[in-house]
């Protein structure tokens, strides 16, 4: 009786055994991606060119039988979501992915009003996030797990007031900006610190600001007219700026209106129209002008949407690319969600010279890419074409 029982207890375990093992987590037959962007609200053009982006990678994951991991093909699937281009919203979407939709890793949101907190969410529950556009340091700041693929507004700042400075050799500036919006708000900060460390204490004459959704700023040009300002920085989003540009010309300012890589919309001409000829803008890449394998993702964008894409299109793509090459290097997925996370953030963490259509990228300790940027020209045709790189 007693070997009966000892071969029965053993059997049981070798039986249970074979259980508990056929019982653990299993590698997913796809991965699953989430799109963090804002499809209405303030800036839905923003949210289209993201999703269009989107889509266009997603049908070359597909001719391709999906991303290859360790010798197997998985499905992606892109979890898109609208953040409505609310702080709130994007903080909901990024819990609601994470939580519910199970994504591997998320791709926006773009501007840094709705990324920071989206971004703290994300680190939170250790996922891995790249924001294609948000230029804001505090996106990536003590956040290992969140990431970018554009240059910092700490770069872009003294780049614009450096331009301005060689390119026209004016010693006094004006600057307006929405004081309730994240991005602009740091953005003209840099620009004024740049600014006054070139020109001295106090060269910045006018340092204005509105909140967001105001559409008068007829009181704030007044005072940039009468400060004896030689040129105008306005780091506001393409809606906004049209209503600036507009507003100061009635009011008589004929000098430079200086703008930022947030004026790089597809509609800003349809708003601006003529009054934006001639302007210059910093960006991360310009579409006239471009060859290789930039020019194919304008042909082909253009093709299949029937307009030029902006810059959010084209950093979205650079950042699905990147996702996918992270993906594709962490060797296994396993199906234990939390280790597939943190495989893929420190896949992304050690990418170096990454070649994107908006520039070649090295990713820094703290999630933010070294690359250069571009300044802009606005034709009388309304393009946007290249007039010079700026580099770290």
């Amino acid at each position: 009786m007693r070997k009966g029982l000892l071969f029965t207890v053993v059997v049981s375990c070798i039986v249970l055994s074979f259980v508990f093992v056929s019982c653990g987590p299993k590698a997913p037959e796809s991965i699953k991606i989430g799109i963090n962007a804002p499809m209405t609200g303030d800036i839905p053009k923003v949210g289209e060119g993201t999703k269009f982006a989107a889509q266009m990678w997603l049908e070359d994951i597909n001719a391709a039988g999906g991303i290859e991991v360790g010798g197997k093909k998985f499905k992606v699937e892109l979890v898109i979501e609208d953040n409505e281009s609310k702080a709130e919203s994007a903080i909901k979407v990024a819990t609601k992915m994470i939580t519910e939709d199970e994504v591997l890793v998320i791709v926006g949101p773009q501007s840094s009003k709705q990324a920071i907190p989206a971004g703290g969410v994300a680190n939170n529950y250790k996922t891995p996030m790249i924001s294609p556009w948000s230029t804001n340091p505090d996106t990536t700041k003590d956040r290992p797990f969140v990431f970018r693929g554009c240059f910092l507004d700490p770069f872009q700042g003294p780049v614009l007031a450096n331009f301005i400075k060689e390119e026209f050799g004016y010693t006094k500036a004006a600057v307006l900006y929405d004081v309730a919006s994240d991005y602009p708000k740091g953005l003209a900060e840099f620009f004024k610190d740049a600014w006054e460390k070139n020109n001295g204490a106090g060269s910045v004459v006018a340092f204005e600001s509105f909140t967001t959704k105001d559409v008068d700023f007829s009181a704030q040009l007044t005072k940039i007219i009468n400060s004896d300002a030689q040129v105008l920085f306005t780091p506001q989003y393409y809606n906004e700026v049209a209503l600036i540009v507009k507003q100061a010309h009635e009011l008589g300012w004929d000098k430079p209106i200086v703008g930022s890589d947030s004026w790089g919309s597809a509609e800003l001409i349809e708003h601006c129209g003529d009054d934006c000829d001639g302007l210059f803008f910093s960006t991360h890449y310009a579409a006239a002008g471009a060859t290789g394998a930039t020019k194919e993702f304008i042909d082909r964008y253009n093709k299949k949407y029937g307009y030029v894409p902006d810059d959010v299109g084209a950093l979205t793509w650079d950042s699905l690319r990147i996702v996918q090459k992270a993906i594709e290097s962490v060797g296994k997925i396993t199906g234990k969600i939390e280790e597939d996370r943190k495989a893929v953030r420190d896949a992304l963490a050690k990418i170096k010279e990454f070649d994107g259509i908006t520039g070649q990228m090295t990713f820094t300790e703290d999630g933010d890419p070294i690359k250069c940027a571009v300044i802009v020209k606005i034709s009388d045709k309304g393009e946007f074409g290249f007039y010079k790189s700026v580099c770290p």
